[in-house]
């Protein structure tokens, strides 16, 4: 993952790191620290801001997140939000977010190039405070020059995480061809182009590089 964007992700979210794609790090399983959801078969992503760093506050998780630093530069919630109001204010093209997704432990997966299209802040009531959320829809890039047929029941090139689990366990973690656990992707046996399925671990497999 960090070979692929060609800097250390220490961050969950990245505005444009070194002047390229933003690149946020989401995750739905249970105990993940953010409140992150798929929608829509997974077409759509609703992803939580971050917290207040550690050494702002002694328990991050009891204060709202926050728009700005202590020293009035933008925080990334505020980043990211601000550049969801430009567009929502027809002043910019959405911001285009590349979105891995870690599915177990020290296992992360590409979920596409999204479109950042709102942001919000909203109450936890269960922490009494106030958070962001940012609403993304994937963007199917890799498949835009080509024409796929209708599929109403699968509406998404994003392939599930409870997918992505069970193919991981029937490959064992390694390439279908050659065996290599290295550079692993998720793949579409019959593409997605042409009609292939998501949402069926039989039609995903695991390959290297």
């Amino acid at each position: 993952m960090c070979v692929e964007e060609g800097f250390m992700l220490q961050h969950g979210m990245n505005f444009r790191t070194r002047g390229g794609a933003s690149v946020i790090l989401m995750s739905v399983r249970s105990g993940a620290p953010y409140s992150d959801r798929v929608e829509q078969d997974g077409r759509i992503l609703v992803y939580e801001g971050h917290d207040v760093p550690s050494n702002e506050a002694r328990d991050p998780k009891a204060v709202d997140q926050q728009p700005r630093t202590p020293r009035g530069t933008f925080t990334r919630n505020g980043l990211f939000f601000g550049a969801a109001k430009l567009y929502q204010e027809g002043k910019a093209e959405p911001e285009l977010v590349r979105v891995y997704e870690k599915v177990k432990q020290g296992i992360w997966v590409y979920n596409g190039l999204f479109k950042l299209l709102d942001a919000w802040t909203e109450k936890d009531s269960e922490a009494n405070r106030k958070v962001f959320k940012f609403r993304l829809e994937i963007t199917d890039a890799d498949a835009v020059k080509r024409r796929r047929p209708a599929a109403p029941d699968d509406e998404s090139r994003m392939i599930p995480t409870a997918v992505k689990l069970a193919v991981w366990k029937r490959d064992k973690g390694c390439c279908r061809q050659c065996g290599s656990d290295k550079n692993l992707h998720f793949d579409h046996i019959i593409p997605w182009s042409r009609g292939g399925s998501s949402l069926t671990s039989d039609n995903i497999q695991l390959l290297c590089a």
